[in-house]
């Protein structure tokens, strides 16, 4: 799902994306300036191997997603530390920011039960 970010308004706009077990559903919504809000929960599963004895495991997501979308580069005027990604074409691709925030929350250390209770 392509979004054009100049064509979202202070009226939220849905999604609702699935990608194999995961669903990523939220809103869209202008912010102020070139800031976008996306607000979100990813939900369902995904396979990782354990972190310590490498057998692969079934992880069960559900977390909420809040980050703001910059229409081109973003100044940090106020001084306040935000989350932010950049836009340089105007456009965003919902799948790609759900394949990214797996990717990142896969890229964290998990281990399998029986490696958690051994220690």
């Amino acid at each position: 799902m392509k979004v054009v970010l100049r064509r979202v308004t202070k009226t939220p706009l849905d999604f609702d994306v699935k990608s194999n077990e995961i669903t990523f559903k939220g809103y869209l919504q202008y912010h102020g300036g070139k800031l976008i809000l996306l607000k979100a929960n990813l939900k369902g599963t995904t396979l990782k191997d354990c972190d310590i004895c490498a057998e692969e495991l079934i992880m069960p997501l559900d977390e909420n997603i809040e980050f703001f979308i910059s229409d081109g580069i973003y100044k940090d005027e106020d001084g306040i530390e935000l989350d932010v990604i950049e836009s340089f074409n105007g456009e965003v691709e919902i799948e790609e920011l759900l394949h990214s925030e797996i990717e990142l929350i896969r890229s964290d250390y998990h281990s399998c039960d029986e490696c958690k209770n051994s220690n």
